[in-house]
């Protein structure tokens, strides 16, 4: 067991009241945009937790949090919790559609959401059974249904909740939204005691967070590794976290972590790509303060991480988790990280690569990788038949191909529906990837199977960097990808684009680019 799970447990209470309790004048928020205590983020729970009961919300709703990384977005989560519902969170950036989808889907009947996005909430309020809709920012303007309420309003009439229901460990806590890598996203229900481990095991057991950290995460809250890294890791050690709640771009993001100077800095393999290609056109990024650099959401190319190295001295710790065992399950340990690996298991968690009959696969083959933890999900919200598929038991069937090398570290080969047999071998997207990205002239690719005629063939798709034109750049590039790589693997086609389809977190939807 990879922790001494307590039969009664509260996220509120363990993430926020006893620590609120134990130093209440710490900082718990350095910004954006100011600061707040413990004390102060305390109450502003409870407050929210009044007034959510106020409004008839109880112990086992839903309550759909659309909001940027913000006070007001712990407070809400964690105020929700206290009463013993179930906090929603989802992207803050989508688009009416997919509000309607998390409305109905979820059947939400309290959302708390920001004035930036309250139009489109209120577009699709009918696809649910929302009674209360509650604005952050400016005041509600118009008419709805329901009604839009200001949140100071809201707050002001509403006596505080204190102390949290008392909850079971295994009692349902929040649902996250899988990011859709793969088509429509699903609802992860997760418990209580879910946090408890992620925390024990990967925040603290590899980690190590202190009192005297702080943390910032490129990756937003309403993403399971983003919440870890902004919410309740920072809580849990009694640190100070840096949100920030715009768009995480190479230039404001400098400019944050030269003002706050935070000890541990989390993003996605996309964000440290844009980054680097920023630092060669000049930007100053100052990362002097860090002590813990970490990715996740997608595995990170071996060329990032030896550029990243190279320039700032630092190396990254590339994660694996999914928002089915809500953070990072496999991890290198810090000062035993290498390219193009995501080290080893995090105490607390067993993960197995096996073959197509289920028997574990020899070293150095490739196979499906499976995943055993405490934090692993209850299941799919309303989905018992998919849930089925991917949680056999203890063990989560993650979709992932990896490999295990002869010293035990772990390294990613693909989606499982994104390998291909080509010449009757296995082809993984990331590797040819990984030796695109050796090149100059090459940003971002993205490697998918195509037929043709009959027969299997990878295809690339290419951003340049800027500058970098595309006329002569196939054969430059199939002459480079001779000395790396296999002919089998080398791309029969390349397709230069703008940019790649991503979800919100990072992921590269390779799907849509196998599409007509």
């Amino acid at each position: 067991m990879a922790t001494d799970l307590p039969a009664r447990l509260n996220v509120a209470e363990l993430f926020l009241g006893h620590p609120a309790r134990v130093h209440p004048a710490r900082l718990a928020i350095l910004g954006e945009p100011c600061p707040f205590t413990y004390a102060e983020l305390a109450a502003l729970a409870a407050r929210v937790a009044g007034a959510l009961a106020s409004s008839g919300c109880r112990s086992g709703d839903r309550v759909l949090l659309v909001l940027p990384d913000s006070a007001e977005f712990i407070a809400a989560f964690f105020g929700a919790t206290t009463i013993g519902a179930v906090a929603v969170p989802v992207n803050s950036n989508a688009q009416p559609a997919d509000y309607a989808y998390y409305l109905a889907d979820s059947g939400a009947r309290c959302a708390i959401v920001h004035a930036d996005v309250l139009g489109h909430v209120l577009e699709m309020s009918s696809a649910g059974v929302l009674e209360t809709l509650v604005v952050v920012g400016s005041a509600p303007a118009g008419k709805g249904s329901p009604a839009p309420i200001a949140w100071d309003d809201w707050l002001a009439s509403a006596q505080p909740i204190t102390g949290p229901v008392d909850t079971a460990a295994t009692d349902t806590a929040f649902f996250l939204y899988t990011s859709g890598s793969g088509g429509t996203p699903k609802a992860a229900v997760h418990r209580h005691c879910d946090m408890l481990v992620t925390n024990t095991c990967y925040a603290q057991g590899i980690l190590g967070l202190t009192p005297e950290d702080r943390t910032f995460s490129v990756s937003k809250l309403f993403f399971a590794y983003g919440m870890g890294n902004g919410m309740y890791f920072p809580l849990g050690a009694g640190a100070s976290t840096i949100l920030y709640p715009g768009r995480p771009r190479p230039e404001p993001v400098a400019e944050i972590v030269a003002r706050y100077r935070p000890t541990a800095f989390f993003a996605v393999p996309t964000f440290y790509a844009a980054l680097l290609a920023e630092c060669s056109r000049g930007l100053a990024f100052d990362f002097s303060s860090v002590r813990l650099a970490v990715s996740a959401g997608e595995p990170l190319p071996a060329e990032i991480f030896e550029r990243f190295r190279a320039r700032f001295g630092i190396e990254i710790l590339d994660g694996i988790g999914s928002t089915e065992m809500l953070h990072i399950f496999l991890s290198p340990r810090p000062g035993r990280a290498r390219p193009g690996s995501c080290g080893f298991e995090v105490p607390g968690y067993s993960a197995r690569i096996l073959d197509e009959s289920g028997e574990p696969v020899p070293r150095g083959s490739i196979g499906n990788l499976v995943v055993r933890g405490e934090s692993a999900f209850a299941g799919y919200w309303n989905k018992p038949e998919l849930t089925a598929q991917i949680k056999r038991g203890e063990w989560v069937f993650t979709g992932d191909k990896f490999v295990q090398d002869e010293d035990g570290y772990f390294h990613y080969c693909g989606r499982a529906d994104d390998m291909m047999k080509v010449r009757g071998l296995w082809v993984a997207p990331a590797e040819v990837e990984n030796a695109l990205l050796a090149h100059p002239a090459v940003a971002e690719a993205a490697v998918i199977s195509r037929s043709f005629d009959g027969l299997i063939r990878p295809v690339a798709y290419v951003v340049l960097r800027q500058g970098q034109g595309s006329e002569d750049l196939p054969s430059t590039l199939r002459e480079f990808l001779h000395d790396r790589l296999a002919s089998h693997k080398i791309p029969a086609q390349f397709h230069f684009v703008p940019a790649l389809p991503k979800t919100p977190t990072g992921k590269i939807q390779r799907f849509k680019l196998r599409q007509p």
